[in-house]
C-alpha cells in the first residue's frame, strides 16, 4: 500500500511539473510573441470616388505621422484588378513588438495633427468605410525575416 501511495505522489508530482512547464512555456511564447518585431497588414476600403482622396493623405500627411510616431512603413500596395483596384489601399507596417504598437497607435490617433489632418480629410465625407488588420511574422524561410 505504501508503495502505490508513494507511486501516485510521483505521478501526481511529475504531472504538475510537466503541467507548471507547459504553463510557463505558454507563457514565455506569448511574452515573446508580444516582445518581438511584429508586423500589420492592413486594409483600408474607400468608398466610391474617395480612393484618390485617401491615396493623398497617406502620400501628404499619414506616413510622416506615422514615422513621427515610430511606425515604420515598409511598402503600400494597390491591387491591380477591380473591383479592389476602385477602392482598396493596401500597406505593410514593422513594430518592434506587439506592445509597442498598440501603444504607437494610442499616440497617433491622440496627435493633433492627426486629427487635424483627418478631419480635413473627411470635409466633404468619409474616406474610409473599412479597415482590416492582421499582426503577421515572416515565417523561416521567408526571404524578409
Amino acid at each position: 500500500m505504501a508503495t502505490r501511495t508513494l507511486l501516485c505522489a510521483g505521478a501526481a508530482a511529475i504531472f504538475a511539473a510537466g503541467f507548471s512547464l507547459g504553463t510557463l512555456t505558454d507563457e514565455i511564447s506569448v511574452a515573446h510573441a508580444q516582445s518581438a518585431k511584429v508586423y500589420e497588414l492592413r486594409t483600408y476600403t474607400a468608398p466610391e470616388g474617395k480612393l484618390d482622396a485617401l491615396h493623398a493623405r497617406f502620400r501628404d500627411h499619414t506616413m510622416r505621422i506615422f514615422d513621427k510616431h515610430g511606425m515604420k512603413s515598409v511598402v503600400y500596395f494597390s491591387p491591380q484588378d477591380a473591383p479592389l483596384s476602385q477602392n482598396t489601399l493596401i500597406y505593410l507596417l514593422e513594430h518592434p513588438s506587439r506592445d509597442e504598437a498598440k501603444k504607437h497607435w494610442a499616440e497617433f490617433q491622440a496627435d493633433p495633427e492627426w486629427q487635424k489632418v483627418s478631419a480635413d480629410s473627411q470635409k466633404d465625407g468619409r474616406i474610409v468605410t473599412k479597415v482590416e488588420s492582421v499582426f503577421v511574422t515572416p515565417t523561416d524561410y521567408s526571404p524578409m525575416k
